[in-house]
């Protein structure tokens, strides 16, 4: 599905509303205002954030952790998302967003999809993605198949590469479990277009990835992504970009020492040309994405998934306050496991209306009709409303629908049933945020999902079932303050029930609390704390009874000192009390570490 346009309308939006890396702008009249975020993922075109309904948490380039950072463990400290891995960096990675799990989450790369046909459910394995080179990230929540179609049931998470600021850098880090990695980036801007591109090499010896053992499980990956765009004219922009990512991870095939080994090489192409009318804009794009996994010695050894997709997106403004978006997509996927090959095709249109009958009420209702070659047709839908009752309060409401088509895996895999229906789900979510001066908020966010027809894999039988229903609900806080010029306090607390046929759902916590102290100590030097607290988990069926998942609290610590104008030394601790804990029963997780790096910009 194809994202929203990054080129001329998107800078030229960004332009007059600007961004949160830039927050503040002086007026003649002296005064200072906070200048509003724009998000490119909580509708079909980029919004202001404090205009959209849905809840939309946003990362920049400060935010998304150090080169060698794995970018699940920074998503797990947002509101709302949780992650459990089996192993360490490399290990498969579940991600998950108010209880529900990969499955049910769609992933972008600079406008790609990247979710996996091949796996055993559609979906984006987060276990070796890296944070070098990410410039920001967008996690959608609830149901938003109205705009993204199938997965979407959770949310989307939506990562860029190329928008970072225009400069050359270049980053070297090292530390604990013979980790290092080096990257370097660069980014040229024109007042007719910009070039960037990242490179970066992750090598780890990691550690056993299972509590049984004590050989080390390693990781290795490098990674390409680049991007290019040309004002062909003043009415027409073309622009292209990709990425590459090749990996080799070890593995633990039992809970004996014995070591397996895996690789994975992914590869993603988007094009774009986007057409500036008198007062429309066309968008035609052209995506593909191609993963081949092998783990030599399981019992399945050779997975691949292809994704082709055409787009079309246009928007036209009805009014001075009236917007209308829509588009068509035509998707082809194919699976193939150890030769087994099977295909499908999905065909869709999507609209989209926003509306502000005043300057204090912003509404948006979009609706998606898909035809699946395998499933028949398919209608989503999403309301949303936006409603500053008061000066800095502000109301946001979303109704939305979705649904998931079951993955190859689950239809002709072992166990599978090729006549299963599509899952479908209904969200609802409620929200009340009050803004202070600058960055400081404080938010609270009710929400519920319901998914029926749950696909199951069943013990006894030893197949796949389609006879349950997933309900997940609970409350979001969040807020920020700012204590002084020095210190600032952030938090969150998410509280979930998540319960599958009627029981609670496997390795979701029930709370799950994140608080942090950012310092800036002097012009040169800042810091940041924090904790995370994750308590209540029901444990995997499958865990081993003496490993079982259980409540833990974790410390860590950075330190960023800009040694000058142009290059920065920062040091990163994580777990500081050397807990010992588990996110999957019978998985390691890193104990005590540390990592050096030095970053230089040009």
């Amino acid at each position: 599905m194809p994202t929203r346009p990054t080129s001329r309308l998107l800078r030229l939006t960004t332009a007059a509303l600007a961004l949160t890396t830039s927050p503040m702008l002086a007026q003649d009249t002296g005064e200072i205002y906070l200048l509003d975020e724009i998000v490119v993922s909580g509708s079909l075109v980029p919004v202001a954030k404090s205009e959209t309904g849905a809840t939309v948490e946003t990362l920049d380039a400060d935010e998304t952790g150090t080169a060698a950072q794995s970018v699940s463990d920074v998503l797990a400290t947002l509101p709302g998302v949780s992650m459990s891995r089996n192993g360490g960096v490399g290990a498969s990675t579940t991600l998950r967003i108010r209880g529900l799990s990969s499955e049910y989450i769609g992933v972008r790369l600079n406008g790609i999809d990247i979710t996996d046909t091949s796996s055993i459910k559609t979906q984006y394995d987060f276990g070796g993605l890296l944070s070098y080179g990410v410039s920001s990230i967008e996690v959608l929540k609830g149901s938003q198949s109205a705009l993204y179609g199938s997965e979407a049931v959770a949310g989307v998470v939506s990562m860029d590469t190329l928008s970072g600021e225009p400069g050359l850098s270049t980053t070297v880090e090292a530390g604990s479990y013979g980790t290092y990695s080096v990257g370097v980036s660069d980014k040229i801007e024109s007042e007719k277009g910009s070039v960037a591109f990242t490179l970066s090499h992750y090598k780890t010896d990691g550690f056993s990835a299972r509590s049984s053992d004590d050989e080390d499980d390693g990781y290795e990956a490098t990674t390409l992504t680049f991007g290019l765009e040309q004002d062909v004219s003043d009415s027409i922009t073309l622009g292209l970009s990709g990425f590459y990512i090749t990996s080799d991870s070890e593995y633990d095939l039992s809970s004996t020492d014995s070591a397996g080994e895996s690789s994975s090489e992914e590869k993603g192409l988007r094009a774009f040309a986007l057409v500036q009318g008198d007062n429309i804009t066309h968008e035609f794009s052209a995506m593909l994405f191609d993963i081949e996994r092998s783990y030599p010695g399981g019992y399945n050894e050779d997975f691949s998934g292809k994704r082709r997709e055409l787009a079309y997106l246009g928007s036209t403004d009805l009014s001075a306050r009236s917007t209308l978006t829509f588009g068509f997509e035509y998707t082809e996927e194919e699976f193939n496991i150890d030769g087994l090959t099977e295909s499908n095709n999905n065909k869709a249109i999507k609209a989209e209306w926003l509306h502000s009958p005043t300057a204090d009420l912003n509404l948006s209702a979009a609706l998606r009709y898909d035809s699946h070659s395998d499933f028949g047709e398919h209608i989503s839908g999403r309301l949303a409303a936006a409603w500053e009752v008061a000066s800095d309060w502000t109301l946001r409401a979303v109704l939305g629908t979705g649904f998931r088509a079951p993955s190859y895996y689950e239809r002709f895999g072992y166990g599978g049933n090729p006549d299963f229906k599509e899952e479908t789900s209904r969200s609802a979510e409620l929200s009340v945020e009050r803004r202070f001066m600058g960055d400081d908020f404080v938010k609270a966010t009710l929400f519920h999902t319901e998914i029926d027809n749950k696909i199951n894999y069943n013990d006894d039988t030893w197949a796949y079932e389609q006879i349950s229903t997933t309900t997940s609900q609970g409350i979001e806080l969040s807020g920020h303050y700012t204590l002084s010029e020095t210190f600032s306090l952030f938090g969150n607390y998410t509280y979930t029930d998540a319960k599958t046929a009627d029981e609670r759902t496997e390795r979701v916590p029930r709370h799950d609390l994140v608080v942090g102290i950012d310092a800036l100590l002097t012009d040169r030097l800042s810091g940041q704390v924090t904790l995370q607290h994750v308590a209540d988990i029901v444990p995997s069926q499958y865990a081993p009874t003496d490993h079982k998942v259980g409540d833990y609290t974790l410390f860590n610590a950075s330190l960023s000192y800009d040694l000058t104008d142009t290059v920065q030394l920062y040091l990163r601790a994580d777990n500081l009390t050397d807990e010992d804990y588990e996110t999957a029963g019978g998985f390691n997780t890193p104990g005590r570490s540390a990592y050096l790096g030095l970053k230089a910009s040009f």
